[in-house]
């Protein structure tokens, strides 16, 4: 640290300093945790692990809210064995959906029949959602405190800059542990750990911390249910080879079967023979060995298997889970990945298709129907990017000439399937032939391509043509911009509009009860909200997702991705945070650069990244999201060094978040690209107000002592200088010149 600070008082802070970088790689462990181990055990939870994110969001920042109060640390174990405890019991009921304007897959396969069943997905969500914000409230209110020790110590920005620090450890942290295949119990023992160090300056809160944090390992411990984590699911595994059927689960659903598919096989069950007749059925429409073939999506195996029986030479088969790929290669009845004509790739399948250079026989879509979210930074699904029109449009180019495209998918609705024929129908310039039934893992098979136009073989398997165009409905087709197959309609329906609302209600309160000046503001009908940390944090979130998803485009939709994208992200926050601490920019540069970054990122389109050389492509995709996100932290780090309260100023920054986050799921609606824009509009309405107040202090009166009067609303820049550094901003707080900064904070 730099400054006019003596060295007593530098070393005053180590002790905040360490700890506002142990509570905030707690944050983050226990946020990750929490997202990857609730959806294991309350699928439907999968479906929306944004909103444990936005929980987590609303809870720091309704503790920094109450970082002047009593501490609240003894109840963070107290709200862990709540959290526990309370999810614990929904993984026992059957929550079924209805109305939800997307389709789930809510398949309770490890439940007993006689599980509970209730009607509705909300309880859970509510639940989740509510419990897991109390258990961040007292975090935040650590942080908010120890931010505030720093503001009057040394400045805001070096409190602020630990405290990224701190996350990016604990982003790196449950990296490593996820990279190990460790298991919930791991996460959990691992952020609890320095929670003892945080909570051993009483008897009684030791003894708080050992008696929840034993009772949260002891249930994670006891209640758990996969067998393995993978960077996507909890899964597990019934059965080995030699029963011929080997059941995978992921977070208790039933994800696939890896079956004995030989037509020659054991008939186990009187649908054994249906099952494989779906896998086998393209081949008898083709009537010919394929040469070569491409299985996106291979899973555990069966549908190279097939590959394998009608003589392909060579099959590269992609699977983007690593776990259920091993599975594959050790439990499957047939042994596919085994054989010298198969090689096996750990990939997602966009980056695959991108990076291919050969043409295929056969372009095989498998089961590609996925369970989770790419991240819980987005409303998109792990799978959604595979349906949309651009990457059929590559596959199509992947085809060589005579060859085809076939798809098994289990449409749920009619208008799943309309979209998926439709798209074959463009890019194939022909409608494709759709054959229908129950196959168990999938109930329609699309076939696409030159293979598949005989019509002499089609009337011999007994199966008909195509009906002509007309004869279909007319439906809005999935881009990498809207890349929602599931939703009915583009759309944010009634479903999630009702979500948006309830948990905004919920922020609302809770920020009243947790903020005595806003409940005083209330009744003098006098609010005093913190604008412009509000809608950063707003259009942070709204950033931040945008290129967390651009660059799954482009490097991969895989989990390591996501991890080194927001990695990055935290570390360039932090690398313009201490730059902004040693070398500030000037507000109006700041501003500009972030406005002229935001625009340049909607207009450019991600897939106009996608340079042949990884080298440029890095460069490109560093300028990308480096640039906006640079200037950003800049111009936050602007605002947050002049706040008297800088704990009431993050908590008003990540309740912007939480806004934000629940905003993005108009995405739904307008696309992804649109929330560039969206925030876009957040950080320019800050600048503007920045402006207007910056041009009323110019007018404003003089005080005793020759300086402006300093107007609360415009963040309380000392003696009218916008331009101040963090300290010198400190110092006149203390000096008593900040007493409008004292009311503003207070």
């Amino acid at each position: 640290m730099t400054g006019p600070y003596s060295r007593r008082q530098r070393a005053e802070l180590w002790r905040p300093g360490l700890e506002l970088v142990a509570i905030s790689f707690i944050v983050l462990f226990q946020e990750l945790a929490f997202i990857r181990w609730i959806p294991s055990q309350v699928r439907v939870v999968a479906y929306f692990p944004n909103l444990v994110l936005i929980s987590a969001f609303l809870g720091l920042g309704l503790g920094s809210l109450r970082g002047r109060s009593r501490s609240l640390l003894w109840l963070w174990p107290v709200s862990l064995v709540a959290v526990v405890g309370s999810v614990v019991v929904m993984g026992g009921v059957v929550f079924t959906a209805k109305n939800v304007s997307e389709f789930l897959w809510l398949l309770y396969y490890d439940l007993p029949a006689e599980a509970p069943v209730v009607e509705g997905i909300r309880i859970p969500l509510v639940t989740v959602f509510a419990l897991s914000a109390v258990s961040f409230v007292p975090l935040g209110q650590a942080i908010g405190q120890r931010l505030d020790v720093f503001r009057r110590g040394s400045s805001s920005l070096w409190g602020y800059s630990l405290d990224l620090a701190g996350s990016l450890l604990g982003v790196v942290g449950f990296t490593i542990a996820s990279y190990l295949g460790t298991f919930p119990v791991v996460w959990f023992a691992v952020f609890l750990v320095p929670g003892a160090f945080l909570l051993s300056a009483s008897r009684s809160g030791r003894l708080i911390w050992l008696a929840g944090s034993g009772a949260v390992i002891t249930s994670v411990f006891l209640f758990e249910r996969a067998h393995d984590y993978s960077p996507y699911y909890g899964i597990a595994a019934h059965g080995w080879g030699g029963d011929h059927v080997v059941s995978v689960t992921t977070n208790g659903s039933l994800h696939q079967e890896a079956r004995d598919i030989r037509l020659d096989g054991p008939r186990l069950h009187a649908d054994d023979e249906v099952i494989r007749k779906g896998y086998h059925l393209p081949y008898s429409v083709l009537g010919r060995p394929p040469v070569n073939a491409l299985v996106m999506g291979a899973g555990t195996g069966n549908d190279v298997a097939a590959l394998l029986q009608h003589g392909a030479e060579r099959v590269d088969a992609v699977e983007i889970d690593p776990v259920i790929a091993e599975l594959g290669r050790r439990r499957h009845p047939n042994r596919p990945y085994a054989s010298n004509r198969v090689a096996l790739y750990v990939t997602d399948a966009r980056t695959f298709m991108r990076r291919a250079e050969e043409r295929y026989d056969l372009v095989v879509f498998g089961t590609l129907d996925s369970m989770t979210r790419t991240s819980a930074l987005s409303s998109v699904r792990l799978d959604n990017f595979v349906y949309t029109l651009d990457s059929i449009t590559r596959a199509r180019e992947l085809v060589a000439p005579g060859g085809g495209l076939i798809m098994y998918f289990r449409a749920a609705e009619p208008y799943i399937e309309q979209r998926l024929i439709r798209m074959l129908e463009v890019t194939f310039g022909r409608p494709p032939l759709v054959v229908t039934g129950e196959f168990k893992g999938f109930n329609t098979i699309l076939m696409a391509g030159e293979a598949f136009t005989s019509d002499e073989k089609l009337a011999d398997l007994g199966l008909e043509a195509p009906p002509p165009p007309a004869a279909r409905a007319a439906v809005e087709l999935p881009t990498d911009d809207w890349p929602y197959l599931y939703l009915e309609s583009r759309q944010v329906g009634s479903f999630y509009r009702s979500l948006m609302a309830l948990f905004m209600a919920f922020a609302v309160v809770g920020v009243l009860f947790a903020s005595t000046e806003l409940r005083a503001g209330l009744k003098r009908r006098r609010l005093e909200v913190d604008h412009e940390m509000f809608l950063f944090g707003f259009g942070f979130l709204l950033l931040e997702t945008h290129f967390v998803t651009a660059m799954g485009l482009v490097w991969g939709g895989t989990w390591l991705t996501n991890v080194v994208v927001f990695s990055a992200i935290l570390a360039t926050i932090l690398l313009g945070t201490v730059l902004m601490e040693l070398r500030p920019l000037s507000r109006p540069l700041a501003a500009a650069g972030l406005i002229a970054s935001l625009l340049i990122g909607y207009v450019i389109e991600p897939q106009a990244l996608l340079f042949p050389s990884d080298a440029l492509k890095l460069s490109a995709s560093v300028l990308y999201v480096g640039t906006p996100v640079f200037f950003a932290s800049a111009c936050f780090a602007l605002a947050f060094a002049t706040r008297p309260a800088s704990d009431v100023a993050f908590g008003w920054n990540v309740l912007g978040a939480v806004a934000g986050g629940l905003l993005e799921f108009l995405s739904m609606s307008y696309g992804i690209r649109a929330m560039l824009l969206l925030a876009a509009l957040a950080y320019l309405i800050t600048f503007l107000q920045r402006s207007r107040a910056t041009a009323n202090q110019a007018d404003s009166p003089l005080l005793a002592d020759g300086h402006p009067l300093v107007s609360a609303t415009a963040g309380g820049d000392r003696a009218g200088d916008p331009w101040r550094r963090a300290h010198h901003a400190s110092s006149s707080f203390d000096s008593g010149s900040g007493w409008t900064l004292r009311r503003r904070g207070s």
